[in-house]
């Protein structure tokens, strides 16, 4: 049997458990061994965005000593993630003959979730049932970071029971960014408006995304508003059954 390593990611392990947990249970549904290494931390992303690059180094020597030990591929239920190990850790070790290739050797392994199944494991239909419409946002690094996008709706498109509608102007980000929320909040307060009127336009109840962090931004977006709409990791959908 096939063994993978899960990264969870900081916020899928804070705030949605259940999405690494739809996450095993589909692998295993597919005769995956799903490993988990229970010292990871964070990414590092958010320090590497801010300029944090000292901070940014330590985190990224610990996560490449931590993954060293194992085998297998990494999958993450983020595209954040994903992206930087695969291009910013490059960046963050350039120049350095001991760190970069060890930091090369990591990306290569890291898969972001959709693309895993879809990429690696030649996977659309996993039985998956939702009962309803459902729309897409494709999360900004998933996106332009990763390429990844055929993948996801490909995995959607086989779900029984759910029409897939189009959400308009799909591609503009959510306004979480990670640190740009915080450094410029009305520009982020400003695309999540735009976000909940386009998902409102096509009528869904549900919405779906591939990144915690949409995820968390889009919601709280909805909560604050009284909407009644909901925000659902592409995971959870691809785990439900009727």
């Amino acid at each position: 049997m096939p063994t993978v390593q899960l990264f969870i990611t900081c916020l899928t392990d804070s705030f949605f458990p259940e999405t690494g947990e739809s996450v095993v249970n589909i692998l295993s549904r597919l005769g995956i061994s799903v490993d988990f290494a229970p010292n990871q931390t964070c990414c590092g992303q958010p320090q590497f965005n801010a300029g944090l690059r000292a901070d940014a180094r330590a985190v990224a020597e610990h996560t490449i000593k931590l993954f060293k030990k194992t085998s297998g591929d990494i999958v993450t239920p983020s595209g954040s993630c994903a992206h930087h190990f695969r291009h910013n850790l490059l960046e963050l070790f350039e120049g350095d003959a001991e760190w970069y290739p060890r930091a090369e050797v990591l990306g290569k392994r890291v898969f972001e979730f959709t693309e895993y199944l879809v990429d690696k494991l030649n996977v659309t239909e996993l039985g998956a049932t939702w009962k309803g419409s459902l729309t897409y946002h494709p999360s900004c690094h998933t996106l332009r970071g990763l390429n990844v996008d055929r993948q996801p709706r490909l995995l959607l498109q086989k779900v029984q029971g759910a029409t897939l509608v189009d959400l308009p102007n799909a591609q503009e980000c959510c306004g979480f960014g990670g640190v740009m929320s915080v450094e410029h909040p009305e520009l982020s307060a400003e695309w999540l408006k735009r976000k909940i009127s386009n998902l409102e336009a096509t009528q869904s109840p549900t919405l779906v995304v591939t990144d915690a962090g949409c995820l968390m931004h889009i919601m709280g977006g909805l909560k604050r508003q009284g909407k009644i709409q909901r925000v659902v990791h592409i995971a959870e959908i691809l785990n439900h059954r009727m």
